[in-house]
């Protein structure tokens, strides 16, 4: 099984959409996928992932699968409380090592820069949802790795956000949050594609194939300012 993660493209978070930019950066990350055998499109219920996910599975007539698990995470106190930058992930991460605080701790949780952040639970239930999705698949989580319960030689997208993807890929990985959020934080349509396999009956463990890829967009939005 390969895992192809796609970012949305440029949005409109209010109205919850693409933005032109957006559009023609989907486009893009469409046609660059054009000759991926792809089997499954799937996406978060946000628009603007559903929206950028459209581009890729009509291009490959396929249809877009909603998951609510994949959509983006939120962050803020869990008491009311004032915390640093309000728990922005990205922004707590920087302060971690401003301070010199490791970002591989496995109890990064129960820390002092996350410990009462609400980020930490939707980061629980991406996990969770993402071992349920993948146990459709015939993937099992035992531990750090995954019983092959099917062998299914598929290709699946997922759209999402730059937050729920690095949930996911957290725990796809067993690596602890911050470190994945300050390591990939993905731009907008970046692609980075993971494989899971092994023969039905084995265990088998993730390992990237790409990471973060953005070539596709360099220029574009210089090219949609020439036009405008």
């Amino acid at each position: 099984m390969r895992i192809i993660f796609v970012r949305h493209g440029h949005p409109n978070y209010q109205l919850d959409c693409l933005t032109p930019l957006g559009q023609k950066q989907a486009e893009a990350v469409a046609k660059r996928l054009h000759e991926e055998k792809i089997d499954v499109v799937c996406a978060s219920t946000k628009g603007r992932a559903m929206e950028t996910a459209a581009y890729i599975a009509e291009d490959h007539g396929l249809e877009v699968n909603g998951f609510d698990f994949m959509r983006e995470i939120s962050w803020g106190s869990v008491d009311d409380e004032s915390i640093f930058e309000n728990g922005h992930p990205w922004r707590t991460v920087n302060d971690m090592i401003a301070k010199g605080k490791s970002l591989l701790s496995p109890n990064w949780a129960q820390e002092e820069f996350f410990c009462r952040n609400k980020v930490v639970q939707y980061v629980q239930d991406v996990g969770d949802g993402l071992d349920a999705w993948l146990k459709t698949f015939g993937y099992e989580r035992e531990g750090e790795f995954f019983r092959v319960n099917t062998e299914k030689n598929q290709t699946v997208v997922m759209a999402s956000h730059g937050g729920s993807s690095s949930a996911a890929l957290s725990r796809l990985f067993s690596l602890p949050f911050p470190y994945v959020v300050h390591t990939i934080n993905p731009t907008y349509t970046a692609i980075t594609i993971v494989e899971l396999s092994g023969a039905a009956g084995t265990l088998a463990a993730p390992r990237f194939e790409l990471m973060n890829d953005a070539r596709h967009i360099q220029g574009i939005e210089a090219d949609l300012v020439f036009e405008q």
